[in-house]
């Protein structure tokens, strides 16, 4: 059977488009940097769905233990670093400016107690009496400069030592004038003498007090910085250890493993760190209390003992030098004799102090010697004072500037004790305070070593359970 052939049809156009508004494009951006990048979506998603599973748990958990020692570790070291420099501080910066304040102001007491004696010694001046004078200007002017180079010019140190660097040429001149004229046999010697004593009793002795007392205001401050806990350093210890002793607990309960050896050995570096940092911060505050308590507090008490002395001493030879021309403001007294009973009853005080701070023997004796001084002083004074008042002037000063069994004997040895006593305490101070800076020797560095170990641990430790799923 014969078949028509088949007809092609031809194949139809398609029907042009009816004009309307073009497409919109998307904006334009950044896109892909390649056919292997991976946008932040798909990474938050990839997090998710890793996180529904054990493995991508272990991931996370291991990741969180490792910064978390990282941290630890980070602030360990940042807080111990800054307290063992403030440590430091104390022993190398604050506590010498302070005795170097205190210093100025017993040059200063020195120098007028050395002035006053030279002034009664007659025209020929004693040349020891002379050096001493000279050497304690010289001290003054070397420790004002020296503190000047520690000090803010806009403190109340600053200020201070301005002053005192003004105030010390003018008393120096007056001294100069009072001593060319005693050498001349003029009573106008005595006048200048008065008027130098008066500037440094009045003006350059406060001033060189409110020196030592900011420099001991700063001091204590200084005390406080080492003695701060590092709160920050101790929380990133505690939550490293919640967080390991929560992932150890967790692996046993999935595993039924009592350890895991990783994260047991970032356990024991944590735990290390830890208690590293706490009994070095409370063994640097005990040897910082020790320093404050027993040493510097003996340190100022002694130190205001020394300068009362002079105080004293100088008062007692210008009552001499003055020969009753200066009363008091009622005009009842004699201004330098109350002066004298004033400073030896402070005296007296401040060494009942000291023997109650001192803590040792070796602290003690000198001390005890110092009083012991003081009482045969106040004695042979009432001896200057009999023969002053009888009309025995000469035999008064004889008392007063000779050598055995004079007042100046008394003196001399009691600044003897005082100065023993002083360089004992100052030895005490050193060895506490330096202990406290060598609690947090190597600490720093132990810290971050122990930190990054414990990390890697972990890592290990981590990766040791992801295995089992491999």
């Amino acid at each position: 059977m014969t078949h028509p052939p088949t007809v092609g049809t031809a194949p139809q156009p398609a029907p042009a488009p009816a004009p309307g508004p073009a497409p919109a494009r998307p904006p334009a951006g950044p896109g892909p940097a390649g056919p292997g990048a991976v946008s932040r979506a798909e990474i938050v998603r990839r997090l998710r769905a890793a996180a529904t599973t054990e493995p991508g748990r272990l991931q996370i958990v291991g990741a969180v233990l490792a910064a978390l020692m990282v941290v630890f570790g980070a602030v360990t070291a940042l807080e111990v670093s800054d307290r063992a420099a403030a440590a430091d501080d104390v022993v190398s910066r604050s506590q010498p400016l302070s005795r170097d304040a205190a210093s100025v102001y017993r040059s200063l007491a020195d120098a007028n107690t050395a002035a006053s004696t030279g002034f009664l010694s007659g025209a020929e001046e004693p040349r020891e009496v002379k050096e001493r004078y000279e050497k304690d200007i010289a001290r003054a002017s070397r420790l004002l400069v020296t503190a000047a180079t520690h000090t803010d010019s806009d403190s109340e140190s600053g200020r201070q030592i301005a002053h005192l660097n003004e105030l010390l040429p003018r008393y120096t001149g007056y001294v100069e004038t009072a001593r060319a004229n005693n050498r001349l046999g003029h009573p106008l010697g005595g006048a200048y003498l008065r008027f130098a004593s008066d500037l440094m009793t009045e003006d350059l002795l406060p001033a060189a007090r409110k020196l030592h007392l900011a420099e001991s205001t700063r001091l204590r401050a200084d005390y406080d910085d080492p003695r701060f806990w590092p709160l920050a350093s101790v929380a990133a210890g505690v939550a490293a250890l919640a967080v390991l002793g929560w992932a150890q607990r967790r692996n046993y309960r999935r595993t039924h493993r009592v350890f895991n050896h990783g994260l047991l050995a970032t356990t024991v570096a944590a735990a290390l760190v830890t208690g590293w940092l706490v009994g070095a911060q409370a063994l640097a505050g005990a040897r910082l209390d020790d320093a404050e308590v027993h040493a510097q507090r003996s340190l100022d008490v002694l130190s205001e003992a020394r300068i009362q002395a002079l105080q004293a001493r100088a008062s007692e030879n210008l009552t001499l030098v003055a020969r009753g021309a200066v009363l008091t403001d009622d005009g009842k007294d004699d201004k330098y004799a109350v002066e004298y009973a004033q400073a030896m009853e402070r005296l007296g005080s401040s060494l009942d102090d000291a023997l109650r701070h001192a803590d040792d023997t070796a602290g003690r004796t000198p001390v005890e010697k110092a009083v012991e001084t003081v009482a045969a002083w106040r004695t042979r004074h009432t001896d200057v004072t009999k023969a002053d008042q009888g009309g025995d002037y000469d035999g008064a000063v004889a008392r007063v500037i000779g050598g055995e069994g004079s007042t100046n004997e008394s003196f001399d040895s009691l600044d003897t004790a005082l100065t023993e006593a002083l360089e004992h305490e100052q030895r005490e101070f050193t060895a506490s305070a330096k202990a406290a800076g060598s609690a947090f020797t190597g600490l720093a560095a132990g810290a971050a070593l122990l930190a990054v170990l414990g990390a890697v641990t972990a890592v290990l430790g981590i990766n040791r359970r992801l295995s089992e799923y491999r």
